[in-house]
């Protein structure tokens, strides 16, 4: 039998957007943070995300400053690296997962950590002015702490630390957000995910819904 349903992409992104409005918390959100916080809320699909998503000052400036000039976007899983779409970025920006590399293996094993912190090693050159989405691996999300420890580490423009799960997750985002050494983004607790970055990605590169 025929199902009545909405078939036009932009109205349902328009329903869903405005649905996320009327019911969210989105007061606290600047004016440059809410249609990023919206964005991600989307992608979670519950309004209570909001009350974990946290911003640094001038972080959506400092991140869409950087697109414009073309940073790169470092990524730390496929799944971030594949979701963000091409067409949105301001100026053809490379968009970079390094954990398929060949040399991350043997990386790990001598760093004696997970594939995805080691695969990080490999953006030091990189690293500079970039914008950092990690998205899956709160390895990796410590390990750039680590990294960007150190006072000659190159400093990315801006990081969205989202990583999901139960081990080090919510660790790890505390760690960020204490440190803060870059402007940031961060989904608090065990939520986050691949889809949730690359939601924030989107958003900063098109001010477009």
């Amino acid at each position: 039998m025929p199902y009545v349903y909405e078939k036009d992409g932009a109205a349902i992104y328009r329903q869903s957007f405005a649905t996320i409005r009327a019911e969210a918390a989105l007061g606290r959100f600047a004016a440059d943070e809410e249609p990023v916080a919206v964005r991600m809320i989307h992608a979670a699909g519950m309004v209570e995300l909001a009350e974990h998503i946290a911003f640094s000052p001038g972080f959506v400036g400092a991140a869409r400053d950087a697109l414009a000039r073309g940073a790169p976007i470092l990524c730390d899983a496929r799944m971030v690296s594949e979701g963000i779409t091409r067409t949105r970025l301001p100026a053809a920006n490379p968009v970079i997962c390094t954990l398929t590399d060949p040399a991350v293996p043997a990386l790990a094993e001598r760093l004696g950590t997970s594939r995805s912190a080691a695969a990080l090693t490999l953006w030091r050159p990189l690293l500079a002015g970039a914008v950092v989405a990690i998205g899956n691996a709160p390895t990796a999300l410590f390990h750039l702490l680590e990294m960007l420890e150190a006072p000659d580490c190159p400093r990315p423009a801006a990081i969205i630390g989202c990583p999901v799960g139960f081990v080090g997750a919510v660790e790890s985002k505390a760690a960020l957000w204490a440190a803060r050494p870059a402007p940031c983004c961060v989904v608090h607790g065990r939520l986050g995910g691949s889809a949730i970055t690359v939601a924030a990605i989107n958003a900063l590169a098109s001010t477009k819904e």
